[in-house]
């Protein structure tokens, strides 16, 4: 809904457009509900398809977009909002400071930021970080950390090290631990802007005389080097993003009474399960199902593996390599990292057994059994994965068929045996694959995370820390199964009407339809 305001001729308004969002123009004619806009960014329909950043903005700035063509439009009062006349070129460094608060001004003033390198905003204490796609080294060096320590929130401009130091500040101010949360779309970043508040962080937490004097590796780096072994598992290719994590992560950075890095602890949540399954094209399945199929000749023949194009699970997308990825170095890779962690070798090769059982376990399809709505591998093809399969988990062949072509119903009186037709066997071999290749079976019972932990070190002493959750979830789609962006701005809007009321500040109730 617009914002309600007197609209006169002359006006400088923005005009909702369905393909390119928002138009902005000058108001020619009011009449009633009926208004004519002469809007300088062209026709509603032939803009997007003619230039390429238009295309880019309404994938970055949400179809924000501004072109000098002239157009005469008529839309109704309700899909018009007003536009600032005094709105500066570089646009603001925080968004409250804008003359009105809705999408398009929203979205001009991060155009207008992004337009000169400026990729950070304010929105009160929250800080809006849009992708670069490419480096900017300068932003994050040694000179800009020294910057920001101990200055107040909003004193210099927009960045992660300004929340980070607001963060450690308010821990040491109120004896209260921090958390930050960083959430966005796949491919917005947050992985990245994750790396540097906990940069920032040790910078300004580092031990006394600091541990690269000693040679000792820091918090930080311990924790940033412990992640080739959890992207291995839960990050893959998407749409966006070559690298994307699918599962959430929380970082703890422990404090000592002195406030220096006392050691960390990561816990790892939400897993995209269904990813192991199905995988839609152009995106890939999780890294490691890749690298092992391009692991040395030997580890090819001791689990049975070879072309990724022939495995069920990765072959429902076309997508088998990623530019500038090279598989089998990422595996060994890989592997050096689990070595450093503290992953023995033999719970290495327990590892990646699983992963390639579960690779074969996706190649054994079901056709009708002897009796009625029973179910048995459907060829020799299938019966070949399926003996692989039981060979890497280590488990009796039959067994492991029985899993899947059987259900087991067990009533107070007995146990009862169901046999399941071809489709619900399918059905079952899925989930039996995600059991296995999930967090809950490698980064749990091989206990991955823990001698992760363990390798960093933690302060059982600790009192205060500061949490940095990189997550997605708190997006806000036409159907979300959990309303977690409403629950969030919920609280914050909570937070804000409890901070205004105890400073005295009056504000207006405004219900929202």
């Amino acid at each position: 809904m617009a914002s309600q305001v007197n609209l006169a001729v002359g006006s400088l308004v923005w005009v909702e457009d369905p393909e390119v969002a928002w138009l902005d123009g000058d108001v020619l004619e009011v009449n009633g509900e009926d208004i004519k806009v002469l809007c300088t960014s062209g026709t509603t329909r032939s803009v997007m398809s003619e230039f390429s950043w238009e295309r880019f903005c309404r994938i970055i700035f949400g179809s924000f977009v501004q072109k000098g063509i002239s157009a005469l439009v008529e839309v109704k009062s309700s899909n018009v909002y007003p536009k600032d006349p005094e709105f500066p070129p570089c646009g603001v460094d925080d968004m409250t400071k804008l003359a009105y608060l809705h999408e398009p001004g929203l979205l001009q003033n991060l155009k207008s930021r992004y337009d000169v390198n400026e990729i950070y905003t304010y929105t009160g204490s929250i800080l809006i970080a849009v992708n670069p796609f490419r480096r900017l080294p300068h932003l994050y060096d040694n000179h800009m950390m020294q910057q920001y320590k101990g200055a107040a929130l909003g004193e210099l401009s927009p960045h992660p090290f300004a929340i980070a130091n607001s963060a450690y500040r308010q821990m040491i101010n109120e004896s209260i631990s921090q958390s930050i949360l960083v959430s966005g779309e796949s491919g917005a970043g947050k992985t990245e802007s994750t790396k540097m508040l906990m940069r920032y962080l040790a910078h300004v937490g580092g031990r006394a005389g600091g541990k690269a004097a000693t040679g000792e590796r820091s918090v930080e780096q311990q924790v940033l080097e412990s992640n080739p072994v959890l992207e291995a598992f839960g990050n893959a290719k998407t749409v966006r993003n070559n690298n994307s994590s699918r599962f959430g992560k929380f970082v703890e950075i422990q404090f000592d009474q002195s406030w220096r890095i006392s050691g960390a602890a990561i816990r790892t949540y939400l897993l995209e399960r269904s990813r192991v399954c199905q995988v839609s094209d152009p995106e890939r399945n999780y890294h490691c199902f890749y690298m092992l199929c391009a692991a040395p000749t030997e580890d090819i023949e001791k689990y049975k593996l070879g072309n990724p194009r022939t495995f069920h699970y990765l072959n429902q997308s076309n997508c088998y390599e990623l530019d500038g990825v090279d598989d089998s170095k990422e595996y060994l890779s890989t592997r050096k990292a689990m070595d450093v962690v503290g992953i023995s070798t033999t719970e290495q090769d327990a590892i990646f057994r699983v992963v390639a059982a579960v690779l074969h376990l996706g190649n054994v399809e079901f056709a009708k059994g002897t009796e009625i709505d029973s179910s048995e591998p459907k060829d020799d093809k299938a019966r070949f994965h399926l003996k692989m399969a039981a060979e890497l988990f280590m488990c009796d062949e039959k067994a492991l068929e029985d899993s899947m072509c059987t259900r087991v119903i067990v009533t107070r009186d007995e146990t009862i045996t169901k046999c399941l037709d071809p489709d619900s066997a399918t059905l079952s071999r899925d989930a039996l694959a995600k059991i296995q290749i999930l967090f809950k079976h490698l980064l749990r019972r091989y206990r991955i995370v823990d001698k992760i932990n363990n390798s960093i070190g933690q302060d059982p002493d600790s009192k205060n820390l500061i949490g940095v959750l990189d997550i997605y979830g708190f997006e806000s789609f036409k159907t979300n199964r959990c309303l977690t962006g409403t629950l969030l701005l919920s609280s914050l809007v909570k937070d804000e009407i409890s901070s205004s009321n105890f400073t005295c500040i009056c504000w207006q109730h405004i219900t929202y339809m």
